[in-house]
Parts: C-alpha cells; structure tokens; sequence
C-alpha cells in the first residue's frame, strides 16, 4: 500500500504538493471544483516546476466541465513536464457538478468520454459531438504521441465498476468504498482529514478549518448516496434545514457554512423528514 494525498485545489496547492513530496507521499491529488477553486491544470503544472519525484494528477475530472481536448491538452503538457508522474482520474461529477446546479454526467457519457480522451493521447483521429478531431500539436507544444496517461475512474456501484474495469487502469473511489478494489490492480481510496499536533484538540479552530470540508460534505453524500443522515452527529438538525428549503426545478437548495462562505449546494430532491434516501444505483 502507497501513501498518497488529496488537496481541495488552492492557490497554495503547488506549495502544499512540494511539502507532501518532501514528507514522502506517493502521489498528490487536486479537485476539479471550478466553482470555488482555481484551474486544476494550472495548479498542477506549478507543483511540477516545484517538484521531482511525486505523481500528479487531477482527481477527478468531470467530463461535462470541459471538451475533452482541453483535458487532453492539460494532461499532455503536464506529462511533458512531469515525465513518468501524471494520472487522471474521472468522475460523472459530485461536488465539481452539484454546486452550480448541474446533474452529474452518465456513465454512458462518461464512457465515450475517456475513449475520445484516451484516443487523443494516442494520437488517433476520434469522433466527438458530430465531428472529428486529433491533437495536431507540433513538437515543442506537446510530446509526441502516444502519451502514456494512466486512468482511474471514480465508481461506488456496479455501473461506474463496469466502465473502470472496460476502459480504465484503475478503480478511485472514497467513503470506505472498498468492496470493488480487488478487482482492478491499481485503487486509490479518499480519506478525508488532517493531522494533528502534538496536544492539538479536535475542535481547534485549524483543526475544524482544514477537516471541516470534508465532514460536510459527509453529510451531502449520505444524503445522496442512500445512508442514513439522521445516525450522524446532528444529523437530524441538518436533514431539517434541508426539508425546510423549498425545491427549485427538482432539486433541493441547501447551504452549509462549514464548506465555503456563501456557498450554496444542491443535492436531489428529498421526501420531507426522510432521513435515508434510496442509493442511486451507479
């Protein structure tokens, strides 16, 4: 087992990746989350100027963010600067998706997706959205093709398994999600946290501010994925304020002041006082 890690994409990701690297972790992370962070690619190509050894790579990429061109331009260039230490992982899309009120792609999109991106690095011409295309970058621009990229696919039902096991090299997935794992040799599990120093409480105001994140947002995924958001501390509380909010075009708003100022999230609507929702088979 490798020691990776995963950082909410900031302006301060290239310096936090170069620390992880000097602490000895295999490979560093960055969220595609557009709506409150800076571009993924750029924050990744900076970490490669200031790094050596560690494996980069967005995690995950939601295909309905970009033509998947972009993204595969984004990988080449960074493969040309980090030889050897690129992967991409993909997502139909969570956070990356749900905060500006979009729904999450299909796995039927996300399939053609990867093959179109996948076929780009390998310097085919691939059919994409009615038309055709390849990379035409000279030399200087990109490596030459083909560019080994590795990908992952982020999968929590029998679906998203299927398209990893078709298409990908290896399985991402998060909350504990470890059933599939054995079936493909490469699987990346997300842990949300943060260490703490010696003494330091775990309601410090650093503590709460780095591990805050990712406890709301354990809260939306219950709520999404089927679990029950009632057996989690307050739980009942925050199933209330989401119940209380009214729906807008199917969906339910709610905010959370533990993610970001201001921010405001959707997830699928709801029955009112259901504290588990029936899991999305994906």
């Amino acid at each position: 087992m490798k020691i990776s890690s995963q950082f909410p994409t900031s302006l301060e990701s290239p310096r936090h990746i170069a620390v992880a690297e000097r602490l000895g972790y295999d490979r560093a992370w960055l969220f595609d989350t557009p709506q409150q962070s800076p571009d993924v690619w750029m924050m990744l190509a900076l970490a490669a100027e200031r790094t050596e050894r560690i494996g980069l790579g967005p995690g995950v990429l939601v295909p309905t963010l970009r033509h998947p061109m972009v993204n595969a331009s984004g990988a080449a260039a960074l493969s040309a600067l980090a030889p050897g230490r690129v992967a991409v992982a993909f997502g139909t899309g969570f956070t990356g998706a749900r905060a500006m009120g979009a729904k999450a792609s299909t796995w039927s999109y996300l399939r053609d997706y990867v093959r179109a991106f996948r076929g780009l690095l390998r310097g085919e011409t691939v059919d994409w959205d009615g038309g055709r295309m390849r990379m035409l970058h000279p030399a200087g621009h990109a490596p030459p093709r083909p560019i080994d990229v590795p990908v992952l696919i982020s999968a929590l039902g029998p679906k998203g398994l299927a398209v990893a096991k078709e298409l990908a090299d290896g399985l991402f997935t998060v909350n504990g999600e470890t059933g599939f794992a054995k079936e493909l040799t490469w699987a990346a599990l997300g842990v949300h946290g943060t260490i703490l120093a010696a003494g330091e409480e775990l309601d410090s105001p650093r503590v709460r501010a780095a591990a805050g994140p990712g406890n709301a947002l354990a809260y939306h995924a219950a709520y999404e994925f089927g679990g029950d958001v009632t057996a989690l501390p307050a739980g009942k509380v925050w199933l209330d304020v989401v119940n209380r909010t009214p729906h807008r075009n199917g969906t339910w708003w709610c905010t959370t002041s533990t993610w970001s100022p201001s921010t405001r999230r959707t997830t699928p609507r709801g029955r009112p006082g259901a504290g588990r929702r029936s899991r999305p088979r994906r």
